[in-house]
């Protein structure tokens, strides 16, 4: 019984990554999400720059071009989604979205 639990509350944890929004008035309800680390280069010692590009769910549209927002591992929704937006953390200066969109 304990190992049934134990097993449906690490099932039930998911993923979450922080990331800026790249791309979001293309399509309703999806985001792009930029997430950005540095990896030490295993030859050289250099941190490198890699990026990782997700499509998000954003059922509420609430999610603007430069935001800060926090994701989370989810089901397949399309092809691309498999993220779902869990809350925005920052939300980008409104000349900023305007300016980037025109």
């Amino acid at each position: 019984m304990v190992q049934a639990a134990e097993q449906s509350q690490a099932r039930k944890r998911r993923r979450r990554v922080i990331g800026i929004v790249t791309a979001a008035q293309r399509t309703p309800k999806t985001l792009r999400v930029v997430a950005q680390y540095r990896v030490r280069h295993a030859k050289y010692g250099k941190y490198v720059r890699h990026r990782t590009v997700m499509h998000v769910h954003d059922e509420k549209n609430e999610a603007r071009l430069g935001d800060r927002v926090e994701i989370a591992e989810c089901r397949p929704i399309s092809k691309l989604k498999r993220w779902c937006l869990v809350r925005i953390i920052d939300r980008a200066p409104q000349e900023t979205a305007t300016a980037a969109s025109a």
